[in-house]
């Protein structure tokens, strides 16, 4: 994943709905509790951690028994600490008392709790890229990090990697709650290169491999409400020797591991995105900006993600004005204009009737004219002008070139292109005179897409044309 180019838009849940969900959450819920408890005779170690003396009583308060209840009663406490709702008063005592930011889980501001709930995200992030230690305590109970194959650097890298593809897969969705990923699959899209036909054993052993730590990994984001995780079938591990090989059979590909960010996961790691350098749109990010910003920004976007983008943008218009602000962003013959009047007509189909004067007001509009002309006749206006031939050729010269930076070869432009070439008899012998910057970038398209060898011969005929016309 690349800091330099912009990644999918994402389609947030609102703050307050997300600020409930942080709220709920088992880790940071406990953690808060744990600060409530806490009083003047709770003691820390120098790290800030609870003594071993106190996680029985800590877990007591939080109503856990067996024998993961000191371990979860620790971490919750870790968590208190380090999202500001206890603090250390006095290190060589070892005190503590509320910290500043307990209150703001009953009293502050969603923005409020979701800092907290991103401070406590970290804490546990921090604790899920630090291997096990059982095993490697020596005789005198110091770990033995000799024993330990670790880079901390490495591992954090590893999980930020397998997070910004789930990121990716989660963003690419129209949808608000991408379905799950299953875990083989993601292991494989930070193992596997990306040439690689068919993975060697060598590969696969790495796959497994990572597959075993992202099982490890995901149990322990889940309680912090990042992700949804259905673990690996505890059956396919049964030998404790042998790890399990990535799945062959699709159709018990779920015993493997199946993982989704949830809505106030996939808000936490924009924003890590976001502080790490990365262009992370999300949808209502243009809404209060102009229309040239809105149709630059929505210009790759996917349909669906394009018109929510768009809707959110003309709640907060008069439409007539929304109308013209669109219809002036749209003019331009730069690379990037064909795909802006594509956006713009889009989003004039959503304004309805009462856009109709800012139509007509540009039916004499070279750039414009064709776009109204087609916006009119289908709403059913009356004395709509008919456009004259050239105006037509411009239109479809630049209708090509907007589906050509959106979609690139698609099929659906292949069979434009071939409904072009057939409706109009002597397309090619004409339209490369049409004086639109994008004519001899289309007609080689078309020359590349269409079918028909004797026709995309024609076509690259008329983009030599249109090329040597325009002098290059």
């Amino acid at each position: 994943m690349s800091d330099s180019s912009p990644l999918p838009p994402v389609r947030l849940h609102n703050e307050a709905e997300l600020a409930r969900d942080a709220l709920s959450t088992p880790l940071l819920s406990r953690a808060a509790r744990l600060a409530r408890w806490a009083g003047p005779d709770t003691r820390v170690d120098a790290g800030g951690g609870l003594v071993d003396e106190q996680l029985p009583a800590a877990a007591q308060a939080l109503g856990l028994s067996g024998e993961d209840a000191a371990a979860d009663a620790s971490e919750a406490w870790r968590v208190a600490v380090d999202a500001g709702l206890v603090e250390v008063v006095d290190e060589q005592e070892g005190t503590v008392t509320a910290g500043a930011d307990l209150a703001v889980l009953t009293g502050g501001s969603p923005q409020d709790v979701l800092a907290v709930w991103r401070a406590a995200l970290e804490t546990v992030l921090a604790d899920a890229s630090v291997p096990d230690l059982d095993g490697l305590v020596d005789e005198d109970g110091e770990v033995d990090l000799s024993a330990l194959d670790w880079d901390p650097e490495g591992e954090a890298e590893f999980l930020d990697g397998v997070l910004g593809n789930l990121y990716l897969l989660t963003a690419g969705e129209d949808a608000p709650d991408a379905a799950p990923v299953p875990l083989p699959a993601l292991a494989a899209s930070v193992i596997v290169p990306s040439d690689m036909g068919e993975p060697t054993n060598d590969v696969l052993e790495q796959v497994s491999d990572a597959m075993m730590r992202l099982d490890d990994q995901f149990r322990m984001l889940e309680p912090v409400g990042f992700v949804e995780y259905q673990p690996v079938d505890e059956a396919l591990m049964a030998d404790a020797d042998e790890e399990p090989a990535a799945p062959v059979d699709d159709t018990d590909v779920t015993r493997y591991g199946m993982v989704r960010l949830t809505p106030l996961g996939l808000y936490g790691m924009r924003a890590r995105l976001l502080e790490a350098g990365f262009e992370a749109p999300a949808v209502g990010d243009l809404a209060d900006k102009g229309a040239d910003a809105l149709l630059d920004g929505t210009a790759q976007f996917p349909p669906g993600a394009a018109q929510a983008e768009t809707e959110q943008w003309l709640r907060r218009r008069e439409p007539l004005s929304a109308a013209r602000e669109l219809l002036a962003a749209a003019r331009g013959a730069d690379a990037g204009a064909p795909l802006r009047r594509l956006r713009c007509q889009q989003a004039l189909s959503l304004v309805g009737a009462s856009a109709e004067p800012a139509l007509r007001e540009v039916l004499d509009d070279a750039e414009l004219g064709g776009l109204a002309r087609v916006w009119l006749t289908e709403h059913g206006a009356a004395d709509v002008p008919a456009p004259s031939e050239a105006m037509v050729y411009w239109l479809t010269i630049d209708t090509v070139a907007a589906q050509l930076a959106a979609e690139g070869n698609s099929e659906e432009l292949r069979a434009l292109v071939q409904g072009l070439a057939q409706q109009h008899s002597g397309f090619f012998a004409a339209v490369w005179r049409v004086d639109h910057p994008a004519t001899a970038d289309v007609l080689e398209a078309m020359g590349r897409l269409h079918p028909d060898k004797k026709v995309a011969k024609e076509a690259r005929k008329a983009a030599f044309k249109a090329r040597s016309q325009q002098g290059g």
